[in-house]
């Protein structure tokens, strides 16, 4: 089986690091993948968001099945293209991705499908933002730009003025471009969050296990926004009972109405949900595997996630029930530095082979490449041979530098028997990693671990 994964991050590791694995023993290329997915595919010089190359591509080599990873091609129509084709896709095509592409899409079907959200206004002018806003009795208040920003389009206001700024930033200053054309004011929801990664098959919806991330920069959740700092699964306090609610409120009932309108889901559906006293709302929805929650859920997948996707593309998912290792999994991002504000590449990284050597743990590379190529943000084709966890450690990659190329660098995962040792080896291996200027949360799945001993509770009694 030839399989074709299309990105070049930390999810798009975890993906090829699983299919590599898969029964099926498949040839896996990668788009243009990076220098850790070059230890264990075949890596392709192609951005993932050059849809007309990424085609050419797939009528050349005729893979038996895409996977995309970011939201971007999937927006533009990628999925489209190659179904027009006769490619199969794990991945929706452009008007189901608009539940992530557009927010303002997202609420309507929300809306219409009675699925609980906060509540929202729309608007395409400032006058209309700052009436919004003066308007408001509390705060903080939700800022969001509609379209799709790389994850940094959404404003968490505490005040009045730092709201006018943000509405400002998007509808005046073009900070996000196009995508700050409409501007969505938002209810800010309290409670605890969840990440729900469901597979579609345009009928049938499964849902894998729960996660939680962490998007703020700084310990205790300090700091400006990120793509997410680390991230961990299950999550304690939201069982097969949530899980199933939230199918029930949230999943099926969105899907219904995509498909009402003519819209067959294929690929994953991420559901962002904040869990309060009142229940599970939805915060957002995204188009794609989340990133890093993919990092913290696939090492705990026992069943063969190539299969499971192949199913969901052939329209095949009846029956599946994917089965999981009791374990933990603790996920904990290295970035680079001046991350999120800026990104800083060139900067060689040591440990590697040492830190995925360890028992349980598996490096994930986002942003590095090999010394020489960091201009495009990739590694060479061709690539390593695998080394333990899936680090770049093979003949390949002898004596090949492999250097920072991007914001989020590396993504260290571990399993445990439970949060506490989970935790514990991932920090033992993150320890074992550097690079000038890595920087990370040293808090990742803190709470999971007081969750487990039974000292807090993550959700509110109802």
């Amino acid at each position: 089986m030839r399989v074709l994964v299309v990105g070049g991050g930390g999810r798009e590791h975890a993906l090829v690091h699983s299919f590599v694995e898969s029964g099926l023993g498949p040839q896996v290329f990668c788009a243009p993948g990076n220098a850790g997915i070059a230890a264990e595919a075949d890596c392709v010089p192609i951005g993932a968001d050059d849809v007309a190359a990424l085609l050419d591509f797939a009528a050349k080599e005729r893979p038996d099945l895409t996977v995309v990873g970011p939201e971007a091609p999937l927006v533009a129509g990628l999925a489209d293209l190659f179904r027009e084709r006769g490619l199969r896709v794990f991945g929706p095509d452009a008007e189901a991705a608009r539940i992530e592409g557009s927010k303002l899409f997202a609420k309507e079907v929300m809306g219409e499908a009675g699925a609980p959200t906060g509540g929202y206004s729309r608007h395409t002018t400032l006058e209309s933002a700052l009436a919004a806003l003066a308007r408001h009795e509390r705060y903080p208040v939700v800022i969001k730009a509609d379209g799709l920003a790389a994850g940094k389009g959404v404003i968490i206001a505490q005040d009045e003025a730092e709201a006018r700024a943000a509405v400002e930033d998007m509808l005046v200053r073009k900070t996000f471009g196009e995508a700050g054309n409409v501007v969505l004011i938002e209810e800010y929801l309290t409670g605890s969050e969840v990440s729900l990664l469901v597979l579609c098959d345009g009928e049938v919806a499964v849902p894998l296990a729960p996660a939680q991330d962490y998007k703020r920069i700084f310990a205790g959740d300090q700091g400006p926004n990120t793509g997410g700092m680390g991230s961990y699964c299950p999550v304690p306090g939201f069982e097969q009972k949530a899980i199933d609610g939230a199918m029930d409120r949230v999943v099926e009932p969105v899907l219904a109405v995509l498909r009402r309108r003519g819209i067959a889901y294929r690929g994953v559906l991420y559901a962002g949900l904040i869990v309060s006293a009142d229940g599970a709302r939805v915060l957002e929805f995204n188009c794609r595997f989340g990133d890093p929650e993919t990092q913290a859920v696939l090492p705990r997948l026992r069943s063969d996630l190539l299969e499971l996707c192949d199913a969901a593309a052939r329209g095949e998912l009846a029956g599946a029930t994917p089965a999981w290792t009791p374990q933990a999994c603790v996920t904990v991002v290295l970035a680079s530095a001046g991350y999120p504000a800026s990104s800083h590449k060139g900067d060689v990284i040591e440990g590697l082979d040492e830190a995925a050597a360890m028992d349980g743990v598996t490096v994930y590379h986002a942003g590095t490449a090999f010394a020489g190529h960091v201009a495009d943000g990739g590694a060479t084709a061709g690539g390593a041979a695998a080394g333990p966890g899936g680090a770049a450690a093979g003949p390949g990659a002898a004596g090949r530098d492999i250097v920072t190329a991007g914001g989020r660098v590396l993504a260290v995962s571990a399993l445990g028997d439970g949060f506490a040792r989970a935790r514990e080896r991932a920090y033992e291996a993150v320890a074992r990693i550097r690079f000038d200027g890595m920087q990370y949360r040293p808090d990742i799945a803190a709470r999971a671990v007081r969750a487990e001993a039974g000292e807090i509770s993550l959700f509110p009694a109802s």
